[in-house]
């Protein structure tokens, strides 16, 4: 098996695919994509020829190659049964796609570069602006989650004693939410937990500081 990753150092969606990759034990090569540098190495041809959507994470295995993070995670999970990543049973299941999915479909892709470029280039937003409105939909997003936790009993992990989709997802967008300025005390729970995760040696590895592309 070689597995190759292309990523990036600050992604979430990469983040949360390398947190995967350590849960499972598997070993990969981490080939980096600039998203900032000289317009974006994800906009140049070489990168457009292998995933003609620009974005990482890219995960190849072969001859085979897969984009969007949760099919990457559905993937590794086929790949690499054990430990399972997700629950069998079906709702189990489904709470677990559930909150994966308000995370990746709801609130990470509003503070995607694409978007933040967007609201400077066509309505002169600023720095200041984008930070506002990435904390505007980071926080909303993660209250309306600690919310759904309030009735949940607290466990090792988002949903029970061992790591899931739900936490290789929860522990990147807490990194952003640090990153963007946001008010923790408005999803306590959620931002204790991805602390609690972020110590694993799983998790710890996959962080973006860590990774050989990070800024200096």
């Amino acid at each position: 098996m070689s597995l190759k990753l292309y990523s990036f150092w600050r992604s979430s969606a990469s983040y949360r695919v390398r947190i995967a990759l350590n849960l499972k034990g598997l070993a990969y090569e981490y080939l980096p994509v600039n998203l900032t540098r000289d317009g974006g190495e994800q906009n140049q041809p070489a990168y457009r020829a292998l995933n003609p959507q620009g974005r990482v994470p890219l995960l190849v295995d072969g001859d085979f190659r897969i984009a969007q993070s949760l099919a990457i995670l559905d993937y590794l999970e086929a790949l690499q049964p054990q430990p399972a990543l997700v629950p069998a049973q079906p709702q189990p299941r489904a709470r677990v796609l559930a909150f994966c999915h308000a995370i990746t479909s709801d609130i990470q892709p509003l503070q995607n570069t694409g978007p933040n470029q967007y609201l400077g280039r066509q309505f002169a937003a600023d720095d200041a602006a984008k930070a506002a409105w990435n904390r505007h939909w980071i926080q909303r997003g993660l209250e309306s989650l600690e919310q759904e936790r309030a009735a949940v009993p607290e466990t090792a992990c988002a949903f029970g004693e061992s790591p899931t989709w739900a936490d290789c997802v929860l522990v990147p967008q807490v990194y952003n939410a640090e990153r963007w300025g946001c008010d923790a005390t408005r999803f306590a729970r959620l931002y204790a937990l991805a602390q609690r995760l972020r110590a694993q040696p799983a998790f710890a590895a996959a962080h973006p500081d860590r990774q050989p592309d990070a800024a200096k």
